[in-house]
Parts: C-alpha cells; sequence; structure tokens
C-alpha cells in the first residue's frame, strides 16, 4: 500500500474508533459518511451525461472495458471534487438545514482524513483515465475538478450572483470525457452537448436555490435567489430554459442525428419549458415557496437531462 493509502486508512480508523470504540454499526456509519463526501446523486448524474455520448461517439456499443474504465475514473475525479468541496464548505454547510447533516459538519469525519481521501480519490481517477482510457480524457478530468474546487468553491460561489452560471462549467466536462475516451479527440460534437448542460446548470440549481434560498441567506452565499425576488429568478430560469433547449435542437444539424433524438429534444424541450413558464407564472403572484412550488421545476429538470442523454445513447443504435 502506498504512503497515501496507509495515511487514507490510518484516518478511516481514527474515525471509526472515536467516540465509542470500533464495532460494526459504527465502522458501517463511518463508511457511509466516506462516500456521503463524494455526493454519489451528483456523480450519478455526471455519469449519466458520460456513458450515453461514448455510445454517441461510437456509434454504437463502445468496449466494455473501455466504459468501465471512463465511468470508474470519472466517479473518482467527481468524488474528489466532491470532497474537496465539503472541506471547503464544512463552515457554511454546519449552518444550513439542507447540508448540518454531511459528515465533517456531523464531525464523524475529520477535515484531515477528508482531505487525504480526496488527494487519493484525484490521484486515482488520473491513474486510471490516464493508464485505461488515455492522457486527454484524464487532462479533462483534472481541469473540471480544479475548476470545481478552485474556481467554484473557493472563487466563486461566495463571491457573485453568477456562481453557478459559470461554476457549472465543470459539470459540462464529462460530456467532453465521454467523447474523447472513445475518439481521442475533440469534436463540435461534445462541445453541444457540453453547452446543452452549461444552459441547463442555472434552471437546475436555481429552483433548488429558491427551495433552500433562507438557508443560502443566512450564510451569506448570493445565490440569485437570495439578492433578487422570485418573479426575477423565474424570468431568469425561462430564458436560460429556451436557450438550453435551442441548443440541445443544434445537435440534430451538427452531428447529423438520426430522427430519435431530434423527437425527443423537441418533445421534452416543449415539456419543460411549460414547467419554467408555469413556475415563472406562480412567482408573478406570489413569494412563497408553497406557492412556487420550485422543487418540481428541479425534479422536471433532473428528468429532462437524463431522458435527453439516453436518446443521445439510443439514436445510434436505432438507426444502426
Amino acid at each position: 500500500m502506498t504512503h497515501a493509502g496507509q495515511s487514507a486508512a490510518d484516518a478511516l480508523h481514527d474515525d471509526a474508533t472515536a467516540s465509542g470504540g470500533p464495532g460494526p454499526a459504527r465502522f458501517r456509519d463511518v463508511v457511509a459518511a466516506y462516500v456521503g463526501l463524494t455526493k454519489p446523486r451528483v456523480i450519478e448524474l455526471l455519469l449519466l451525461t458520460t456513458v450515453p455520448v461514448m455510445f454517441f461517439a461510437a456509434r454504437g456499443v463502445p468496449p466494455l472495458g473501455l466504459v468501465l474504465a471512463t465511468v470508474v475514473g470519472g466517479t473518482f475525479s467527481a468524488g474528489s471534487a466532491s470532497v474537496f468541496n465539503c472541506v471547503y464548505d464544512r463552515d457554511i454547510d454546519e449552518q444550513m438545514r439542507r447540508t448540518r447533516r454531511r459528515a465533517l459538519p456531523r464531525h464523524i469525519v475529520s477535515a484531515r482524513a477528508a482531505m487525504v481521501f480526496g488527494l487519493v480519490l484525484g490521484v486515482a481517477s488520473v491513474v486510471v483515465l490516464y493508464v485505461w482510457v488515455n492522457p486527454l480524457s484524464a487532462l479533462l478530468a483534472v481541469a473540471a475538478e480544479a475548476f470545481y474546487v478552485f474556481g467554484y468553491t473557493m472563487v466563486l460561489k461566495r463571491r457573485t450572483t453568477q456562481n453557478i452560471v459559470w461554476g457549472g462549467l465543470a459539470g459540462c466536462f464529462p460530456a467532453l470525457i465521454g467523447w474523447t475516451a472513445v475518439t481521442g479527440e475533440l469534436a463540435w460534437t461534445p462541445v453541444v452537448l457540453f453547452m446543452v448542460v452549461f444552459f441547463w446548470t442555472p434552471p437546475h440549481t436555481w429552483a433548488l436555490a429558491l427551495r433552500y434560498r433562507e438557508d443560502y441567506a443566512n450564510v451569506d452565499v448570493p445565490m440569485l435567489p437570495v439578492v433578487a425576488p422570485a418573479r426575477e429568478v423565474g424570468r431568469q430560469i425561462v430564458l436560460y430554459s429556451w436557450v438550453m433547449v435551442a441548443t440541445s435542437l443544434l445537435l440534430w444539424p451538427v452531428a447529423g442525428t438520426g430522427p430519435v433524438y431530434p423527437v425527443v429534444a423537441t418533445v421534452l424541450g416543449a415539456v419543460f419549458l411549460v414547467e419554467a413558464h408555469r413556475m415563472w407564472g406562480r412567482t408573478k403572484s406570489a413569494d412563497d415557496l408553497a406557492t412556487i412550488q420550485p422543487m418540481r421545476l428541479f425534479h422536471s429538470s433532473n428528468l429532462y437531462l437524463s431522458l435527453l442523454f439516453v436518446a443521445v445513447a439510443l439514436d445510434p443504435l436505432l438507426l444502426g
């Protein structure tokens, strides 16, 4: 075992034996806490924009070993970025209802142990992607993680209402990584999908931030719903949603897709736009969350992105 691996194991053992001694239940709690630091739901969403692009790039089913290596490397990279985010934001996470049950605010895992864990995951991601995928994919993963940690978490998040607009760039990289994993080079096709995720991020995140705007206000994080009335948030969500849908349709002429993708993208886009406009309409008549129901749009955004990228994967399969 490497020195870094030993440090991680030691840190895990120290956390498991703290406050009551070792035991199976306590050990399971700590393991669950470490997994929680990686934000598994975020990883699921990122992988959902990676694997379908691999199918599209391969114009069919890509090699299973390559998919596995890309998924493992991408999981390690995204998990590492999330761990560092949790370490840096532990002060505000402790004060927010949405995040105060995380491992660091509850002191199940120490900041030092989490840092070691994040570093191990980061190094492992580079090794896996570089050795079993290709250097370009490894470089893109490093760039995404660096931007999320340094650009978004440390610079943008607490300073500007544009935090998730530009900080969301990090979450767009999986589309590029999935493409380069198969082809070894960049092209306009993954750039279009990159931009779809870029324009999808503000409506998705602002809907959630609207639900937890008091939390963000209490810790002085200037999310748009904190500094602007709900009506303006709704208007911005509608604007970004229209651009997102228009961008998604660009894939048809740029990549020369079959008929499946444009049909699905049009239907999904229309449904999402209706939901976005309805929420905007609700913000015009009220400011209370019970009326606005922002989580409806949040869940709709998850479904939209998931089904859109499923269509990306299915299009070449059905065409063939």
